[in-house]
């Protein structure tokens, strides 16, 4: 029963919440013809050294490399279906190998994915309108997108408002563009869902301090929480913007599809929706991962205003081009030709999932989970009465003794918590959950 020593290295760093620094320095090795072997030091840019490996990637890979050496792991750490994409979506894939469908696509995807793009925001999304032409970038995943719509915003000496708990690569993004960004913490009582009080404050307090707030991240439904922010709020927290004109924002609504909605109120709606000030004013993200289960052909959209579409237009032009041919013609598929109950009977799947995860943490002693999640994948249970609120360490114990991969809430802003993805099979759940209750019974 070998644990990976790289795993342990990583997770030791409980100080830091699973963060991971970089060196100062890169050493390469170079060769010349006075020298067969000179160790150089080449210096990082500095802003690539204060950014932080994702956790959550991190903790996967080497779970993954765990099992490979023979380690048996059960794993609820990463945000992946376990089911696989539909058939139309592997058919079309398959299709366009065979056609040869392998050239360069326009930087923004092909017309008929825009189109289908548009096309499925308009329907869906309450008559959301975007020309397929000018206001929508299809990139090689929705995190390209979140950055690249970073990135055409924000700057040195802007400010972004990131609300806790968040996803761990949202603090990194603003890091790499040179901004700064403020926590705006939510509570547990609420579903970690933002108030429009909080929002208020937040935005008050750093204008008090000189800051230059550019955007305001909402991930809605949200990772890691789950939360969704109904459309009463969501009408709370644009009255609250439009004192803040200068503010974009950035909705990643990755979930979107993933909210187990018991009446009209509880379905999701597209900030963008909401009025047209916050129309103007948001860059609205989605893709094909979660939903359709696609999650290796990397394939996302960001729909937007034509100002700042052709901003991150501009970037992407530079980075990667565009997305994989392959992946789009399978995008389209996705969006036209998968029945509408196909993806119905997958969100009653994983109801029942999160229902047996929720009913199984109640049966744990000192486990809280004030409000359920009714979207994504996750459940933030608190389960600070253990290990003095050190959920680092718990985690790293929980991997040790018992081979249960969770990913500590510190991660995500949110200390004295741990992240449960439940986007794989019951029986495999079931092993998960008596592998946690065990071992918080022994640590009590």
């Amino acid at each position: 029963m070998r644990l990976s020593i790289c795993l342990l290295a990583y997770l030791a760093q409980s100080s830091q919440g699973f963060t991971f620094h970089q060196p100062s320095t890169t050493s390469i090795s170079t060769f010349s013809s006075s020298s067969s072997s000179a160790l150089n030091a080449i210096n990082v840019n500095p802003l690539v050294q204060g950014v932080k490996v994702s956790a959550t990637v991190q903790i996967f890979s080497n779970v993954k490399q765990m099992q490979a050496e023979g380690i048996e792991v059960t794993s609820l750490c990463v945000g992946e279906p376990d089911f696989p994409p539909p058939q139309a979506v592997l058919d079309a894939a398959t299709r366009a190998i065979t056609n040869c469908e392998t050239r360069y696509t326009a930087v923004t995807g092909t017309a008929e994915l825009r189109n289908a793009i548009a096309d499925d925001l308009r329907e869906r999304k309450g008559g959301l309108t975007y020309d397929p032409n000018t206001e929508i970038v299809v990139g090689n995943g929705a995190k390209q997108c979140v950055f690249q719509g970073v990135l055409a915003t924000c700057g040195v000496g802007d400010t972004a408002i990131i609300p806790a708990p968040y996803w761990p690569s949202y603090p990194e993004m603003v890091a790499l563009t040179g901004a700064d960004y403020v926590v705006l913490e939510t509570k547990k009582e609420d579903g970690f869902l933002i108030t429009p009080e909080a929002l208020r404050a937040c935005l008050e307090q750093a204008e008090a301090d000189g800051k230059t707030v550019k955007m305001m991240f909402l991930c809605n439904p949200s990772n890691p929480t789950g939360g969704v922010h109904s459309e009463a709020r969501l009408r709370e927290l644009a009255e609250v913007l439009l004192d803040y004109p200068d503010v974009a924002i950035m909705a990643d609504e990755i979930y979107e599809r993933l909210v187990y909605a018991d009446s009209k109120e509880d379905e999701h709606v597209s900030f963008a929706t909401i009025s047209p000030e916050m129309y103007e004013r948001t860059m609205t993200v989605n893709g094909f991962s979660k939903s359709y289960a696609m999650t290796g052909l990397r394939l996302g959209y960001l729909a937007a205003p034509q100002p700042l579409a052709k901003a991150c237009t501009t970037i992407q032009s530079q980075l990667t081009s565009c997305a994989g041919s392959i992946s789009q013609a399978a995008g389209v598929a996705a969006l036209k030709d998968v029945d509408e109950s196909e993806m119905e009977a997958n969100v009653q799947i994983m109801r029942e999932k999160r229902d047996f995860v929720i009913a199984e943490l109640k049966k744990m002693k000192n486990v809280n989970l004030d409000v359920p999640p009714t979207g994504a994948f996750y459940v933030l249970p608190d389960v600070s009465a253990y290990y003095e609120g050190d959920d680092t360490q718990l985690c790293l114990d929980l991997l040790e003794k018992k081979r249960l991969a969770l990913v500590p809430g510190t991660s995500f802003g949110a200390p004295g918590t741990v992240r449960i993805s439940y986007a794989t099979s019951l029986e495999e759940l079931g092993i998960a959950m008596n592998k946690l209750r065990e071992f918080l019974e022994e640590s009590e």
